[in-house]
């Protein structure tokens, strides 16, 4: 059975769509989404966005943060940064690492900034292969 499912950022509505499943990144991992579902909210992570649509093809996103809702066989997915799988450069995303690595982290702040500079990257470099 398939569902609606819109994808949302400040900029732009990417998507507004029938699709059969969706992978979201939430807050404590990769949660998937079906038709049928009983009514959810849910805080985003870093982590990709997978989306499935009826004729068997595959969208891979890259995403950072936000909320989804699933609620009357309609997915929300509204968030800050979504940049297509084709966009991410996973040479870039290798040097974010690298930076992210190398930053001396001295306060409690600048070690969760640099854990999640990392995590971003990491999930970049991931969503590159794809």
């Amino acid at each position: 059975m398939a569902f609606k499912c819109i994808v949302i950022t400040p900029e732009q509505q990417l998507l507004s769509q029938e699709i059969m499943q969706a992978i979201i990144p939430a807050h404590d991992g990769l949660m998937g989404i079906l038709a049928g579902r009983a009514p959810i909210m849910v805080k985003l992570g870093i982590g990709p966005l997978r989306i499935d649509f009826l004729d068997g093809k595959k969208k891979h996103y890259f995403i950072d943060g936000g909320l989804a809702q699933m609620k009357q066989d309609t997915l929300t997915i509204l968030t800050p940064s979504a940049t297509a799988a084709s966009e991410v450069d996973a040479q870039k995303a290798a040097e974010e690492y690298a930076a992210a690595v190398a930053k001396k982290a001295t306060t409690p702040k600048d070690q969760e900034e640099r854990d999640k500079a990392m995590q971003r990257a990491r999930a970049k470099q991931a969503i590159a292969g794809k």
